[in-house]
């Protein structure tokens, strides 16, 4: 049962398509395989981050499968509101079934247009979710208008591609497939990598005082094999290859999966990550 669609917009704009489409098999296979991988390490050493004594209401952007949500939920009070939302409705509805709505509000949401009243939340957390995002000062500005002062946006972005290796390795077998001019969804995902960047547009948005520091964590995935199933059907790039040619699909993951064996181990797979974790204040 999706709960999430039945909540209320405080104004109806329409919400502003996702750049890249999260939705069909990818969510399954994001959350399997991706998820472990990649985004719990992060999910993690962000949760740290927060001084749950001070929040009382927290929003969660981009929370996808829910992997950072958890751990969220658990950190701040239990009598703390938690607002976890997604522009991606089959996102959403995997997260929701893994996490139930027992003290979760799961919802819809453009983080480009957000529906709360200025001034009104403790906490802002996008972990990994600012890159897919079209306007970034209007999603930071926005961030920074319902935000109570004193009050934290808190998000991880990707560092370069080459300090991300398995996806490093995956990329480049794909490159060879899509061949140039590359979509942009290739890049997307690995684009937002520079911190002056970052930084000036978070003042541009209002944001005086901000932090940003890179963060090492290791991928570890039980098999190569499984490494490879997990970037090639629950990337963001599976759309694009499907849409020109369904057969690649498992010519990729075999070339993957022998070229993660042979740089990082094929069981266990270890390769080094590296993302950008912002700390922004009112």
């Amino acid at each position: 049962m999706r709960h999430f669609l039945k909540l209320q917009f405080m104004n109806s704009k329409t919400i502003s398509p996702p750049a890249i489409e999260f939705s069909g098999s990818i969510p399954h296979h994001y959350e399997e395989f991706l998820g472990p991988m990649f985004f719990e390490p992060y999910a993690i050493e962000v949760s740290k981050r927060i001084n749950s004594s001070s929040v009382h209401f927290a929003l969660e952007l981009a929370c996808g499968t829910g992997r950072v949500t958890r751990h969220l939920r658990n950190v701040i009070s239990p009598n703390a509101k938690l607002i976890a939302s997604d522009i991606s409705p089959d996102m959403l509805a995997v997260a929701e079934e893994k996490l139930g709505t027992s003290n979760i509000g799961w919802q819809i949401i453009d983080a480009q247009e957000l529906p709360f009243v200025d001034n009104s939340i403790d906490l802002v957390v996008c972990c990994f979710g600012y890159m897919l995002v079209p306007d970034k000062l209007t999603a930071y500005a926005e961030a920074y208008r319902v935000l109570r002062p004193g009050g934290m946006l808190l998000f991880a972005t990707w560092d370069k591609l080459e300090h991300n290796a398995a996806s490093y390795v995956y990329r480049t077998v794909v490159k060879k497939y899509l061949g140039e001019p590359l979509p942009e969804i290739y890049k997307l995902p690995f684009s937002m990598n520079d911190d002056g960047e970052i930084r000036k547009d978070l003042q541009r948005a209002g944001f005086s005082e901000t932090i940003i520091e890179g963060v090492d964590k290791v991928s570890v995935s039980p098999t190569a094999k499984e490494a490879a199933n997990g970037l090639a059907q629950g990337g963001s790039i599976y759309n694009e290859i499907i849409k020109r040619n369904p057969a690649w699909i498992d010519e990729i993951k075999e070339t993957v999966e022998q070229e993660l064996a042979k740089k990082y181990g094929a069981s266990p797979m270890i390769a080094p990550m590296r993302a950008l974790i912002t700390e922004a204040w009112k």
